[in-house]
């Protein structure tokens, strides 16, 4: 496998990290948002990856892809407060099918991802620098 293409696989994960990311801030931002209806409740997103071979000049190579960002069909929480003013007639309220705490997880595991791949980047261009350095001293 070719410095290239392990640059492109890492490339693309972290573009996806990036993705999975910006999805769970999302999710985390309007946790807590009400609404009166299950139509206006705001449902939580999730990405959803796929490895993909490329085709190219040096060989045959991988990369990940983010397919779509799809809701997510967990029931919406139904609370009853019939003093919110976004009650519905029998006094419910809809609240976002987000777990804070899974999203936090979630986002740790993206966050390691993301830095994993920042740390193989790093060291193909090291060894990169490492055979150019060889290559004038040979």
């Amino acid at each position: 496998m070719s410095f290239r293409q392990i640059s492109e696989i890492a490339g693309s994960a972290m573009a996806a990290q990036t993705v999975r990311l910006n999805t769970i801030a999302s999710n985390l931002a309007n946790a807590q948002s009400a609404a009166g209806t299950e139509a206006e409740a705001y449902h939580a997103r999730k990405p959803v990856f796929a490895a993909l071979a490329t085709r190219g000049g040096d060989g045959q190579g991988m990369r990940v892809q983010v397919l779509d960002v799809v809701q997510s069909t967990e029931p919406l929480r139904k609370v009853h407060e019939p003093d919110n003013p976004l009650a519905d007639e029998e006094g419910m309220v809809y609240y976002p099918n987000v777990s804070p705490v899974a999203e936090m997880t979630d986002m740790m595991a993206a966050s390691r991802a993301f830095e994993t791949n920042v740390e193989v980047m790093t060291r193909v261009r090291g060894m990169q620098q490492s055979l150019l350095r060889m290559g004038k001293e040979g």
